[in-house]
């Protein structure tokens, strides 16, 4: 069974229905498996656990993104 893991910041329940659904159409066509045979893990990262350049993203101003 492929395995998909996506690790990002966190996400609305609409939203990660969307991107679960959309990753495991991709990859049903991809390895011509059936979609009940995908499995999607996401990973929630918030602010305080991202380090970009050696900063916290929490620590970022809004226009240095």
């Amino acid at each position: 069974m492929p395995i998909i893991t996506i690790s990002g910041p966190a996400l609305d329940v609409e939203h990660k229905r969307e991107m679960a659904s959309g990753l495991t159409k991709i990859a049903s066509e991809v390895y011509g498996r059936p979609p009940h045979h995908i499995i999607v893990i996401i990973h929630e990262n918030p602010p305080e656990n991202v380090a970009i350049g050696g900063a916290l993203v929490a620590d970022r101003r809004p226009d240095s993104a």
